[in-house]
């Protein structure tokens, strides 16, 4: 890649940038960075954060520039790695996705549902243009993205554009290290098949034993994500799926129970994590400071930096290492379509991700699951790629946490109204 390495943050005024900061950092030696560009549209944000972030480069004795911008071009021009961390609308979007779905009896979150449909439809034209510039001014660059529905946003990315890309999610990363540590198996070997927030453990090989029956036994479930209130899977219920689900699957298994908790809180999570991210600015703004602080990790992001840039680091310097990313199927899993993205393992070096293939796979339940939720995918893609109602109401029909077209017509229409200003691609009256 030559000897210049420039890593683009997009959304960089996001208080998870100093996560990123403490991963580049650990890594300084394996990734000799030369520029940081840091990019946001919110001002205040970038200013704060990105203040954060050149103190914490400076006291690692690191020989990098690092430029604030609010210009995606220039944060673009001859990139090596492009880090997406987006938030069309920010935390009050996010929030009108959580709240408004509740007045319809229908689960209000941020990915899942409803409300994560609405994401989608913000933040895939936003990722497409980004996408579109890339080819453009950093045609060799590799897009990471970590902006949520990050499956989706894969979906639509690597069908409708040239770019090399992966989607990334922390969830993968946080089920293999709870699930090591509780059977005390540290180097066991784990299968993880599904999309993004849909997604199951079905082997845990050690020494050539397979795990997976005695934690099933033994009703072991994953460690839950700081964002999700957790109540955790039943015995009964891994033994019945046959596979380890990981914490979002609650809001599929459990849909009443969840709904009832999101109808009951005082605040949703977007309007708590209002509350922590004014905190943590408040913290960040402190010119002494210069590493993360631990108030961070009370939001969902736990490893988030050890994800992000030891994949960065797989790919800068050809590891040929197992990561598990977001990527197009490609015959991993002859169940799929070819061009379905799927969150799966892969082997990771400067050729980018090649997903290990999982044969003679027969959970029929996951099988199912996974074809129901990625046919809701691709017409969410299709929503947002051509603003089409149809294909919104036809997703959203086939949602298992929506269904009913005269209740999910009703939502959709309130909430597209709420995020006019977001939803280019819609038109309105």
């Amino acid at each position: 890649m030559g000897t210049a390495l420039k890593i683009a943050i997009i959304g960089a005024g996001s208080t998870y940038t100093p996560e990123l900061m403490e991963g580049i950092i650990k890594r300084k030696d394996n990734l000799p960075l030369t520029e940081l560009a840091l990019m946001d549209i919110d001002a205040r944000k970038l200013e704060i954060v990105g203040g954060l972030c050149d103190r914490m480069v400076q006291a690692a004795g690191m020989n990098c520039t690092v430029v604030k911008t609010m210009e995606l071009d220039e944060a673009l021009q001859g990139a090596s790695f492009v880090l997406g961390q987006i938030r069309v609308g920010k935390l009050p979007a996010r929030v009108l996705d959580e709240k408004i779905p509740l007045k319809y009896d229908l689960i209000g979150q941020e990915t899942c549902g409803i409300g994560g449909f609405f994401k989608a439809m913000r933040t895939i034209p936003v990722m497409l243009d980004i996408a579109k510039r890339m080819e453009q001014l950093c045609p060799d660059a590799w897009l990471i993205n970590f902006s949520n529905p990050a499956g989706i946003i894969t979906e639509a990315i690597l069908n409708h554009t040239n770019v090399k890309m992966l989607g990334l999610c922390n969830v993968p990363y946080n089920m293999y290290k709870s699930i090591r540590e509780t059977l005390q198996l540290p180097n066991a070997d784990l299968t993880y098949v599904g999309l993004n927030h849909l997604s199951w453990i079905t082997a845990i090989e050690q020494d050539g034993k397979d795990y997976l029956k005695d934690a099933l036994e033994m009703g072991l479930n994953s460690e839950a994500m700081k964002n999700i209130p957790s109540s955790g899977f039943s015995q009964e219920l891994v033994q019945l799926v046959g596979a380890i689900p990981s914490s979002y699957m609650e809001y599929y298994y459990f849909k009443d129970k969840k709904l009832k908790l999101l109808k009951d809180s005082e605040q949703s999570r977007g309007e708590k994590c209002m509350d922590i991210e004014e905190e943590l600015l408040g913290i960040y703004s402190n010119a002494e400071l210069h590493e993360k602080p631990e108030l961070l990790a009370s939001r969902g992001g736990a490893n988030y930096s050890e994800v992000a840039i030891s994949l960065v680091d797989a790919i800068y310097n050809d590891k040929q290492e197992v990561h598990v990313v977001n990527l197009l199927n490609g015959g991993a899993l002859d169940f799929m379509e070819h061009n379905d993205a799927i969150e799966v393992a892969a082997v990771i070096g400067k050729d980018g991700a090649k997903p290990l293939v999982i044969e003679d796979f027969d959970n029929r339940h996951i099988i199912d699951y996974m074809r129901m939720v990625k046919a809701y995918e691709r017409e969410t893609v299709a929503a947002a790629v051509e603003g089409s109602e149809e294909a919104a109401m036809r997703a959203l029909m086939m949602n298992p946490l929506v269904g009913d077209y005269n209740t999910a017509l009703a939502c959709f229409r309130e909430l597209k109204e709420a995020h006019k200003e977001y939803l280019p691609q819609f038109k309105f009256e």
